[in-house]
């Protein structure tokens, strides 16, 4: 059943994100709906703001005016979500919340993917699709967040760095 379960966007009141997430959870602990709204979220990101001299590192809304849940949309979620107190309502065309993509959620960070990668910096690669296909490369660099990895490739006689997805390189033994 969680895994029917969706990342959708509520509008609220600017300034009322953390109030109406903490109230949804109130509203979801008393009624008992843990089984279709299974988490919320105001996405946050540390920022250093400088004040005369001295600098702090702070924790601003990365999109204010927003609160992000994961749930199951039914007649009763849809309602409680609705009828809190400073949701103006979900993102989406008329009234039809639309949840978001895969890449979107991972994009912004709301959830962090699980990633295993069989290679390292130094390894042999050969790279398996796109306008590199069949070049073959020394991992350089990798980018586990956004699933990216750069090869030095050779290319006219010069050492050429490429940045490519996980899904195009295969490890040469």
């Amino acid at each position: 059943m969680a895994e029917d379960a969706k990342w959708y966007v509520i509008h609220t009141f600017s300034g009322y994100e953390k109030k109406v997430q903490t109230d949804l959870e109130k509203t979801i602990e008393n009624r008992g709906l843990q089984d279709l709204i299974l988490e919320v979220q105001v996405p946050m990101e540390e920022v250093v703001e400088q004040k005369g001299n001295e600098q702090k590192v702070v924790q601003r809304k990365l999109l204010p005016g927003y609160v992000m849940v994961k749930m199951i949309m039914t007649d009763d979620s849809w309602y409680v979500i609705r009828n809190t107190r400073g949701v103006t309502g979900f993102v989406g065309p008329g009234s039809k919340p639309v949840p978001l993509t895969e890449e979107e959620v991972h994009s912004m960070g709301i959830e962090r993917r699980v990633v295993e990668v069989n290679f390292s910096a130094g390894s042999s690669v050969r790279v398996t699709d796109g306008a590199f296909a069949d070049f073959v490369g020394v991992v350089d660099e990798i980018n586990t967040e956004k699933q990216t990895v750069r090869v030095i490739v050779s290319m006219f006689g010069r050492e050429t760095p490429v940045e490519l997805d996980f899904s195009q390189i295969e490890v040469l033994n």
